[in-house]
């Protein structure tokens, strides 16, 4: 329960990006394949009553859900209130945002905020050839693309200890491919995965040797990070995932996946959950200065006189037809 203003907002957790400028399209020379894929429905969004009173002047952002190389999303249905105006931005290069804003809500009314999104999500195929890739010269990086290589809430990648094993793990290896394939192995095999743990990070994982897909996450991204290598975390429902960032023979960026707990998947990943997010350092517009690994729903406003408190929920459902 957070407290704003005088109003109690329930913050839920959702973020859903926008793809990079440098983000490749499925079917370019060296970039990403995709097979299979899954079709599902998901409604976003918010839902505000006014209770004990009248409420006025409220705004805030909900993340939502858009399109990657691996992802297409279609907006299907809205159920958006005419007390309430919406409209979209792009937060950071990354995340895709619902503005919301709503001028007056009377005693006892309810004003939805809700968007259906139809997302059809593809598996991604490993490359065939992996020789032609090489680790991008970080001075003729893109800035948006440069940012993954700077340390993020628990993603101590400057850390000393993080950075003297970014001297050592994979260093030997002749190729792009299999120095990041290194990284992502040792990690593997000096870190037990075990589930529900508390969220501790690259450092606290690499210290105890145990962590859950989080902190193994954190750890392969700090690692490659120290490296040179930019990657960033994926966030799907329930889970996460890393993805690192290497070149072509033409100088072109392209970001591949791994699944770091569970079955080995490298450069190519079976997962069909919708990505909520990539990337895991973000700074709201509104709500705080401090960085968030993901970004949170938001919604503040001001009491109106005599007025009461706003009830909010915020919506990510799957919905089916």
């Amino acid at each position: 329960m957070q407290i704003r203003l005088g109003f109690y907002v329930v913050a839920g957790w959702l973020c859903l990006t926008a793809p990079l400028a440098a983000q490749f399209k499925e079917g370019e020379p060296s970039g990403i394949k995709t097979g299979e894929s899954k079709m599902t429905r998901w409604q976003v969004g918010a839902v505000v009553k006014a209770s004990g009173g009248a409420c006025k002047t409220l705004s805030g952002y909900v993340p939502v859900p858009t399109n990657w190389p691996e992802q297409q999303v279609t907006t299907v249905a809205e159920d958006v209130g005419p007390e309430a105006k919406i409209s979209f931005d792009t937060v950071d290069g990354g995340v895709r945002i619902m503005n919301i804003r709503i001028g007056y809500i009377p005693t006892g009314q309810t004003v939805k905020v809700l968007q259906t999104f139809e997302i059809r999500r593809s598996v991604i195929l490993p490359p065939e050839k992996t020789d032609n890739y090489v680790i991008p010269d970080p001075k003729k990086l893109p800035r948006d693309i440069h940012a993954y290589l700077l340390p993020s809430p628990k993603i101590e990648s400057r850390d000393p200890k993080i950075r003297e094993l970014a001297k050592t793990v994979g260093v030997d290896k002749e190729k792009a491919w299999d120095h990041v394939e290194a990284i992502y192995d040792w990690v593997r095999q000096k870190v037990q995965y075990k589930k529900n743990m508390p969220l501790r990070g690259a450092l606290a994982a690499l210290k105890d040797g145990t962590g859950d897909c989080e902190d193994m996450t954190s750890l392969v991204i700090a690692i490659c990070r120290a490296a040179d290598i930019p990657a960033r975390t994926v966030w799907v429902p329930g889970h996460c995932y890393p993805e690192f960032y290497l070149e072509d023979e033409q100088g072109k960026g392209h970001w591949f996946p791994c699944q770091i707990s569970g079955s080995r998947e490298f450069g190519g990943i079976k997962e069909l959950r919708p990505i909520l997010q990539k990337g895991d350092n973000f700074r709201p517009p509104r709500g705080g200065r401090d960085r968030q690994r993901y970004m949170a729903e938001h919604l503040s406003g001001k009491p109106a006189p005599g007025g009461g408190t706003p009830q909010v929920q915020f919506v990510r459902q799957q919905v089916f037809q």
